[in-house]
């Protein structure tokens, strides 16, 4: 069938295996799990490809399992999906979205009853019960009432907790010059939207319904964000920051003045120290495995307990659902912060972003030179590369097993297994090599003091990858 969960939900090529009838039968696994007497679901659609259509399919399944699902009536970010389970006590939630995968995916994502990120104990039970009972359906027509399929305005209520998790008292008089790069996703109006009634001004850019995306892929990473670098070199715009969302914006990226990438793990470290110092916030800290070393220098001077998980938002999920967390986020844009639920939110944490210079009365660059001063210098890379897949156990059997020694000169001193391989430098800098859960490619990462040593450890991950 093609229907395989990896990290965030089961993610697949459209026509190829992301077919209306696999998506019937994905339906039907989530309702034999979840089915339950008065279970509530609440689904949701980005602005890919057939999205809408895939949202109706999985509602008319569920639906005709005696699920009452609540079928949002526009496309949204994921983020108002999981807000609705919280907000209005559901069973749980759909998705249909591939995230910030290349245009020709879709996805479907699932969100349990604590409003995060489906654990691997509910994504294989629905796996292990994908066919193993007909598709059941009903005809879902529009402007007519089935009594299980309701059409829900999901960014009301929305709308109403952001801004009130928000400081709009410090953002009111705030004079911040903000550019929002949607990549065509569907968090478009959202961050102006929020900070509505601020004298923050807020253009926006790459806006609208794209399913090509522009030609990239809707991930906030340096290579997709050519226009976006050019836009904050734009000295007569004068922008002060950059904020930028994914496709279903639950993650972001900035760019600074001069266009300069500012990528999660320092926008985590920066809303760190913002939640600790501004709004003298406690809690544990929660970082992946590829995530900056900077976020544990500030855990540590604040006696802050630090957590470090594989890649993949659930793992993140589970220990806010468990643990008092103040923030606990991934390298690739994914961060969940206190007093909302264990979700990703681009969209506030772009205005967090925002928050955190009007508190300081401080530039993005002022902040992250003070930042520097006191913790040094982290530069961090990440490389993307296709690989063979009869390469693939190779490679990991061979980190495992005979891991090197040295990297461009330095000694390794610690090697982590806990996702892929991770080699940590006697300076702790440090490369990882692992694959992906939701696509077929393997990814390199690497931070050192400086761009040049950063990217030299990126080469010698790809010669080691490419020597197999």
């Amino acid at each position: 069938m093609g229907i395989k969960f990896g990290t965030d939900g089961w993610r697949a090529i459209i026509s190829q295996d992301f077919t209306f009838e696999n998506v019937r039968i994905a339906s039907q696994a989530v309702a034999d799990h979840f089915k339950a007497k008065d279970a509530v679901f609440v689904i949701g659609y980005d602005w890919r490809f057939l999205s809408e259509k895939y949202a109706e399919l999985a509602a008319e399944v569920l639906a005709a399992n005696g699920i009452k699902v609540l079928l949002s009536d526009k496309a949204v970010p994921t983020p108002l999906v999981s807000f609705a389970i919280k907000d209005k006590k559901l069973s749980g939630g759909l998705m249909l979205t591939a995230s910030h995968n290349p245009p020709y995916y879709n996805g479907l994502k699932i969100k349990a009853s604590y409003a995060g990120t489906a654990d691997e104990g509910i994504t294989k039970s629905v796996e292990a019960l994908l066919a193993k009972n007909p598709v059941q359906s009903v005809e879902f027509k529009k402007g007519i009432d089935s009594g299980m399929i309701e059409l829900t305005d999901l960014k009301k209520d929305y709308m109403k907790f952001v801004r009130s998790y928000v400081d709009l008292k410090h953002l009111k008089n705030a004079k911040v010059n903000v550019l929002v790069d949607c990549m065509h996703g569907v968090g478009d109006g959202y961050i102006p939207e929020i900070l509505k009634g601020t004298k923050i001004k807020i253009t926006q850019m790459r806006t609208g319904r794209d399913t090509l995306f522009g030609g990239v892929n809707p991930e906030p990473i340096p290579k997709n964000l050519e226009a976006t670098f050019l836009a904050m070199k734009d000295k007569k715009a004068k922008y002060d920051i950059c904020i930028v969302n994914d496709g279903d914006a639950d993650r972001i990226g900035a760019v600074i003045p001069g266009g300069k990438f500012m990528g999660a793990g320092q926008i985590m470290a920066l809303l760190l120290l913002h939640f600790i110092e501004d709004r003298h916030w406690k809690g544990g800290v929660v970082k992946t495995v590829s995530n900056t070393t900077l976020i544990d220098l500030i855990a540590k001077k604040y006696n802050l307990k630090l957590y470090e998980t594989p890649v993949g938002f659930k793992y993140i999920c589970r220990l806010m659902l468990d643990e008092d967390i103040l923030i606990g986020g991934e390298e690739s844009g994914g961060i969940g912060v206190k007093n909302y639920m264990p979700e990703r939110d681009g969209m506030l944490l772009g205005t967090l972003l925002v928050e955190m210079m009007a508190h300081r009365k401080k530039g993005i660059l002022e902040i992250l030179k003070d930042v520097e001063k006191e913790y040094g210098a982290f530069r961090y890379h990440r490389i993307d590369m296709d690989y063979p897949d009869e390469k693939k156990k190779k490679l990991m059997e061979l980190l495992k097993t005979n891991p090197p020694k040295q990297i461009c000169g330095k000694l390794v001193k610690e090697t982590k297994s806990s996702d892929g391989s991770k080699f940590i430098m006697d300076d702790n800098s440090w490369l990882i090599l692992r694959l992906s859960g939701t696509e077929p490619i393997l990814r390199i990462y690497a931070e050192a003091p400086s761009e040049k040593i950063a990217s030299s450890y990126l080469d010698f991950g790809k010669n080691l990858a490419l020597s197999m």
